[in-house]
């Protein structure tokens, strides 16, 4: 069989105001909502290439691209001592601030890459429902044509995000197994044993309220494409926010866990591997851009 599969995890927060935004967001309902998230949220703006838009804020390069969110730069601990594949941990500085996707990329913006013939694969979904749910069924080496089409679009520098931004928005500024705290709890994520309504399959993105950075769905739902190779452990990796594109490069690096996840699986710290040329119904990606 052609693909290989194995799973690990990660972590994310708002620097400076993001423990107090961790905290406020506690207060708040964890159930999913029965709403499609707005297209626009409050507060929004649309970044122009000669601006750079502050750590916390919203834009987007233009009216149908993906909602970014910029994290701020700041030190965070990566991985965890719970398996060898998390392990060391270690300290990271992030120098500066990045853009980043705040939900998963959705098969209403992957079919805008299909319909203009940049994107050459229209992924199915399952009968699941396509629109407002992250796409699913693409490779990495998919993911790569998508971003290569909307840099091309906005004349802008989109990208996967590597392992170590992702894990650091998806902490947002926490130390815990999850960024909602240290135990799974219920109705948090999109997984098999989270607590959701729905079983065994993607749920529109932006169903759980968001960590405290704003992004939604880094527990569960998709796994989501990074832009590194697959090594067995950090040790020798990357000191810094790059990507550590030695090792294994015929498998990259997934993060988050998805709908089929069991809870240990969606930690933050989790990490997975599969083959980036193989497409598979659990796997989606997020975006991330550049800042000037």
């Amino acid at each position: 069989m052609k693909w290989r599969l194995l799973f690990v995890i990660s972590l994310t927060v708002l620097a400076g105001t993001a423990r107090a935004g961790a905290e406020e967001l506690r207060g708040l309902s964890t159930a999913p909502s029965a709403e499609r998230p707005p297209a626009a949220a409050p507060g929004l703006v649309f970044a122009q290439k000669q601006t750079n838009p502050e750590p916390g804020e919203l834009f987007r390069d233009c009216p149908d691209c993906p909602e970014l969110v910029v994290v701020p730069s700041g030190d965070f601990v990566m991985g965890s001592n719970d398996t060898p594949y998390e392990k060391p941990e270690r300290t990271i500085s992030i120098k500066r601030p990045f853009a980043i996707g705040r939900r998963e990329v959705t098969f209403a913006e992957w079919d805008q890459c299909a319909d203009a013939g940049a994107c050459k694969y229209k992924p199915e979904d399952h009968g699941w429902g396509r629109g407002d749910r992250p796409v699913i069924n693409v490779s990495w080496d998919d993911a790569k044509l998508y971003v290569g089409w909307l840099s091309q679009k906005t004349g802008q520098k989109y990208r996967l995000p590597s392992e170590t931004e992702w894990e650091y928005a998806a902490r947002a500024g926490t130390k815990t197994p999850f960024w909602w705290g240290k135990d799974a709890g219920s109705g948090h994520a999109q997984c098999d044993n989270c607590g959701s309504p729905i079983k065994q399959q993607v749920v529109p993105v932006g169903s759980f309220r968001p960590n405290g950075f704003g992004l939604y769905d880094t527990a569960g739902n998709a796994a989501e494409w990074v832009e590194d190779c697959w090594n067995d452990n950090y040790r020798n990796a990357p000191k810094d926010a790059a990507a550590w594109t030695t090792g294994d490069c015929r498998l990259r690096v997934l993060r988050g866990g998805n709908f089929n996840s069991k809870v240990n699986e969606v930690r933050s710290s989790a990490r997975f591997r599969y083959d980036e040329d193989v497409r598979y119904y659990a796997n989606g990606f997020r975006l991330a851009r550049d800042l000037q």
